[in-house]
């Protein structure tokens, strides 16, 4: 049997496991695992500037393509309790990432030693598993295990903790026999398959709302084939987003209180039946759930069994994967087709479409300083339905979702339910290691963008080019808006001058200097007619130089973007909305007054 250190055994694991990706921080504690990982070649390693960034990178490379598993290395004191927020990002939107972390010897767990810290007890709440591995000739079967634990069932991360004695602890490993684990998924059954479609043929005015859970199936072509042959809307979740093209003629728009189109909203309202999909009725979808339940019938099918009943109780919940569900579902609708028994749904689907054309949002606006909503306008018309957007919280990304496009699964890649800021830069260039080739595209507001801008070294050292729009009001905008039902402005405002850069009079930061000094390229746009060119030219210089080039958008200091604070049915439209076509030049569907 080969002998090797315990750390060389893990690398080996990680390679057999399909890993060929890996970001993190070298430590004194995790230096005999990346001695093991440069030894043993095959993984490329992208050094982060931050421990956090390293687990935000990890996450959009697995968001980016099915079967990935972003992996994030540290050691375990003040690098594995910065990994934490990755951790938390990760398993709320049922992402698998694997977290390494170096320990202090096993014998000074317990003696305080320097930079050691219990980081198994303080992910787990964060993780599918976290574990401290106390004896060498386990590591083989606690790799093994979690690769299996991240991608069965609902998918999630996975902590790691190596003490230093352990990883250069020779154990007999032989890496020819190693072989992963079965994945478990559980699979509905065809009764409950059968019940659930008699409930939507009983239905008139039936929904699907596609959730993340089917694109972490890979189940996308399977939901808009069932969805086709029942003629059955679908509205795409924010997690969702992208499972249907946005311009497909069952694409009946995004609900809820923030990241949602009026279109989408009206649409659910008209309903009687919804079939969840993949998704966890998440509260800024649904609003008040007096309003969202009322009148309509639910089945809801989600991997994770006790994810059903969770928010409210279905009228049917059956727990699957997502692709086992689907095959069904395909399987069923075409018998019925066959036998001649599915309705006509067309009056109901154009009736949403009728919507789309006529319930929308203003996008064209001449103001400055620039209006956000000509930002996502000119963003439409630059970057086209191969893009690959990348965001995370605020209002550059609620007015993103109102107003952008997304056409392909995969291509809407948002941190949905933590939403912490700073995630943007280092997922965007987790999602550009991926699709090294791919149009990716970054939005923050100032803040997020703020947060973690020291990683844009990152793109410039390893090469790795995306467009990032930071659209800049020096101010926590999503914060102020949220502020007026308190009837204050505390603590939100990051105006001043500038004394090296005088020209931005109260704008503060000046982006384009610093991320000059980090290595990449800056543009910064004043007036709205120089953002389309400017949208341009940054793709132009990330193609000629390979490094992240920022596109400064200076947006007037406060703008109200709509959004509702109790039901679906009560959006404030702060902003005017359109009643004639060239309000929304770039809308999906030409805008159609009723």
């Amino acid at each position: 049997m080969p002998r090797m250190t315990a750390a060389r055994a893990a690398v080996e694991i990680l390679k057999l496991e399909g890993v060929t990706n890996a970001f993190g921080v070298p430590g004194a504690a995790i230096n005999p695992f990346y001695a093991a990982l440069k030894a043993g070649g095959g993984i490329d390693h992208t050094l982060a500037r931050h421990v956090e960034g390293a687990s935000h990178m990890a996450e959009g490379y697995t968001r980016s393509r099915a079967g990935n598993i972003g992996v994030c290395i540290g050691t375990s004191g003040p690098a594995g309790t910065d990994m934490i927020t990755g951790l938390y990002s990760a398993i709320a939107d049922s992402i698998p990432i694997l977290c390494i972390t170096g320990q202090a010897p096993v014998a000074k767990l317990h003696k305080e030693d320097f930079q050691a810290v219990d980081i198994a007890s303080i992910a787990k709440p964060v993780t599918k598993a976290a574990t401290t591995v106390l004896e060498a000739a386990q590591v083989p079967g606690v790799f093994q295990q979690a690769f299996h634990l991240m991608r069965s069932g609902r998918p999630g991360p996975v902590l790691i903790d190596l003490p230093i004695d352990v990883q250069l602890t020779e154990i007999e490993f032989d890496p020819e026999t190693y072989q992963p684990l079965p994945v478990y998924k559980p699979a509905a059954s065809r009764a409950q398959i059968e019940k659930a479609i008699g409930l939507l043929l009983a239905s008139e005015r039936p929904v699907i709302v596609a959730g993340g859970g089917i694109i972490n199936a890979d189940a996308c072509e399977l939901l808009v084939e069932f969805a086709e042959l029942t003629g059955t809307p679908v509205i795409p979740t924010l997690m969702g987003w992208g499972i249907l093209a946005d311009d497909h003629e069952l694409n009946a728009g995004m609900v809820g209180l923030q990241t949602s189109h009026r279109y989408g909203n009206a649409n659910f309202l008209e309903s009687d039946f919804v079939l969840g999909i993949g998704n966890r009725w998440a509260n800024r979808h649904t609003g008040d759930l007096a309003v969202y339940t009322k009148g309509r019938t639910f089945v809801h099918v989600d991997i994770e069994p006790t994810q059903l009943g969770k928010i409210f109780a279905p009228d049917l919940g059956i727990a699957s994967d997502a692709k086992a569900a689907l095959e069904l579902f395909v399987e069923v609708a075409k018998e019925l087709e066959a036998a001649g028994r599915l309705p006509d749904r067309s009056a109901w689907a154009s009736s949403t479409q009728e919507r789309k054309a006529r319930l929308q949002r203003r996008t064209h606006f001449d103001n400055v300083p620039l209006k956000p909503q000509r930002v996502y306008e000119e963003m439409n018309r630059a970057f086209g339905p191969e893009t690959r957007y990348v965001t995370t919280i605020g209002l550059s990304q609620i007015a993103g979702a109102q107003m952008l496009h997304v056409y392909r699964p995969r291509h809407w890649i948002n941190c949905g339910q933590a939403g912490p800021l700073g995630w943007t830069i280092p997922a965007a260039l987790g999602v550009a290691t991926a699709d090294p080739e791919g149009q990716v595209v970054a939005l923050s507001g100032d803040y997020d963008f703020q947060f973690m801008l020291e990683e844009l070294a990152v793109g410039a050292q390893h090469n790795i080019p995306y467009v990032h729009v930071l659209v800049n009001n020096s101010y926590l905008g999503l914060i102020r808006q949220a502020q007026r039902n308190l009837d204050i402005n505390f603590q939100v405002n990051l105006e001043f001058e500038n004394i090296n850069s005088p020209e931005l009079g109260v704008y503060g930061v000046d982006h384009v200097k610093v991320v000059e000094g980090l290595g990449c390229k800056a543009i910064r746009v004043t007036e709205p007619d120089q953002l389309l060119p400017a949208f341009e030219e940054a793709k132009k210089l990330a193609a000629e130089f390979r490094v992240p080039v920022v596109v400064e958008a200076i947006l007037e200091r406060v703008t109200n973007i709509s959004m509702g604070a109790a039901g679906i049915d009560a959006i404030n439209e702060w902003e005017d909305i359109v009643t004639e076509p060239g309000h929304a030049p770039t809308s999906i569907r030409p805008f159609v007054a009723s």
